[in-house]
């Protein structure tokens, strides 16, 4: 059985040329470290809140 390469190497061509494509985002360092911080203060404001009303509750 005889391929025909006539046709099989274009499509070949279709589908491997997407699979090369890299997309890189580069964020800047500073406003990432901010957002984290952001992020990491927002959790902690958050815990403080919810662990408040309970030791409120057993001075009791």
């Amino acid at each position: 059985m005889q391929m025909n390469w006539k046709w099989m190497a274009p499509a070949l061509l279709l589908v491997a040329l997407p699979a090369c494509v890299t997309i890189n985002i580069y964020f800047p360092a500073a406003a990432a470290e901010k957002a984290a911080d952001r992020i990491i203060d927002d959790v902690w404001q958050l815990k403080d809140k919810a662990s408040a009303p309970e030791q409120t509750e057993e001075a009791k």
